[in-house]
């Protein structure tokens, strides 16, 4: 696996968006693995925040897209999973800030 490889395939994902949300789907935690093989197969394993989620259809094949355009990508599989389901634990420190969900609550 080539780490350049796998750097440049997450700065695309963080291209994508989830609608109802304004912060990328990799800070979201949607992306669960990102498997680079050597003849340029990419295999990627994400999530929604809900399995209701109006995108189910089209956010999958956005991943796959924004991945195949990497250089170096041959092709790009997504396989999208439900297990283990998604948390607001799994969201990066920046999408935290950004959606004002961090801090002490209870202060």
């Amino acid at each position: 696996m080539s780490p350049k490889i796998e750097e440049k395939i997450v700065e695309a994902i963080k291209k994508v968006y989830d609608p109802e949300i304004p912060v990328n789907i990799y800070e979201l935690g949607l992306i669960y693995k990102i498997d680079v093989k050597k003849d340029g197969l990419v295999d990627i394993t994400m999530t929604l925040t809900s399995p209701f989620c109006p995108v189910a259809g089209s956010l999958p094949k956005e991943v796959a897209a924004r991945a195949s355009e990497v250089e170096g990508v041959t092709k790009a599989n997504v396989d999208l999973v439900f297990e283990p389901p998604w948390s607001m634990d799994l969201m990066s420190e920046e999408a935290k800030l950004k959606l004002n969900l961090t801090g002490n609550f209870l202060a």
